[in-house]
């Protein structure tokens, strides 16, 4: 391979887009076409850059599988990173057998880093997580493997597991700082403030009080009952009953929950669950109707007896009865697009703020734990598939 093709090979891999494009700027082949890719993406011209990749991958020979499959990864992390979920997940999986088939091991544990990385943006807990237990992630260069840390600490703090998401983080960050790219760094490092940021507020006995992602983690691990408003379910001794599909129920428990140890009216609650302003005999008689499908759905967790003024919450086991409530009043969109999740095909209203650190939030700095690897391509040249 020749010197300029290795040259902007290390400039990309240091970060200077601009300098790796004075390399190669005015060359159109193969090797030359899939740096410019790389270089666009660290410069935020996802579109370019996606354009040139394939242009790459199909100007590469038919026996240049590897090359090929290279490319193939680059352009899944640009999809990625620009949250095009369209992109054929099929193409990063026979990507990730040809590197592997062929012995190219860096960038296959990149393509399967990848692919933990987008089921982690669309929800897929659970296949994420089988895909980590599974995984080697001392093949991945420095920079990379800074970027698998943070999915695993995204993991953790969706199931609210803090202590393993900060030891994740403190990888992270010890891998940030060897590689010596600075915008990661800076990511790692905003990635870890989340863990110390207001998650939720605690409402309990007319007492209201912020709480962080560590606090969530002991409430729900403790005997207290727990209405949890940002999910919309209710939470006891590690049992959850969802009433996310079922908005009317889970007011009437919430307004039941602020005010427990006390009751609430029942105009309180017909203004609450049904928003009436001037309650006649068909609203309390279907406030009746839907305090019997609420015991009936809180049965493992509580009861809801009647009282003169209204109904009153009488947790079985608990010894205390709270609600989490999001941080603010204010309504807000979700803090990134790696909140959403597609389980359901629903977006919630609010999640806690850690998936702030699920995935990379910067193009620049994702894209650039892909040059230490086209360095290496590069520099090795094409290989015979």
């Amino acid at each position: 391979m020749d010197s300029l093709i290795t040259a902007a090979a290390r400039a990309l891999a240091t970060g200077d887009a601009l300098g790796a494009l004075n390399y190669i700027a005015l060359r159109d082949d193969p090797p030359a076409l899939a740096l410019r890719g790389i270089a666009m993406a660290q410069l935020g011209d996802l579109s370019r850059a996606k354009i040139l990749l394939r242009r790459a991958a199909r100007s590469f020979g038919p026996r240049q599988a590897v090359a090929r499959a290279r490319c193939a990864v680059a352009e899944a992390e640009i999809a990625l990173v620009s949250r095009d979920l369209n992109w054929p997940v099929k193409a990063l999986d026979t990507a990730h057998d040809v590197l592997a088939r062929h012995g190219d091991l860096a960038n296959a544990a990149h393509a399967r880093y990848l692919a933990i990385r987008h089921l982690l943006l669309i929800g897929h807990l659970d296949q994420a997580e089988r895909l980590i237990e599974d995984f080697d992630p001392s093949a991945l260069p420095t920079a990379s493997r800074a970027g698998y840390e943070l999915a695993v600490a995204g993991i953790a703090i969706r199931r609210l597991r803090t202590s393993i998401a900060r030891a994740a983080l403190a990888r992270a960050e010890r891998a940030a700082r060897q590689s010596r790219i600075a915008s990661l760094a800076a990511e790692v490092e905003s990635a870890a403030h989340v863990l110390d940021t207001p998650a939720a507020r605690l409402i309990a006995r007319g007492k209201v009080r912020i709480l962080r992602l560590d606090d969530i983690e002991a409430l729900l691990g403790s005997k207290a009952l727990v209405v949890d408003a940002c999910r919309r379910v209710v939470c006891h001794s590690g049992k959850v009953i969802s009433l996310e599909t079922r908005p009317i129920l889970f007011a009437l428990v919430r307004a039941l929950a602020e005010a427990w140890p006390g009751d609430v009216s029942r105009a309180e609650l017909l203004a609450r669950a049904f928003r009436a302003k001037h309650a006649d005999e068909s609203h309390r008689a279907r406030l009746r109707v839907e305090i019997g499908r609420l015991r009936k759905a809180l049965s493992a967790a509580g009861g809801i007896d009647a009282t003169k003024a209204g109904f009153v919450l009488v947790p079985r086991r608990a010894r205390d009865v709270a609600v989490l409530a999001p941080p603010t009043t204010k309504r807000m969109r979700p803090c990134s697009p790696c909140w959403r999740t597609a389980k359901h095909g629903r977006v919630p209203r609010w999640r806690w703020r850690s998936e702030q650190v699920s995935a990379p939030c910067s193009a620049h700095s994702t894209i650039l734990r892909r040059t230490s690897r086209c360095m290496r391509s590069a520099a090795a040249g094409p290989a015979a598939g």
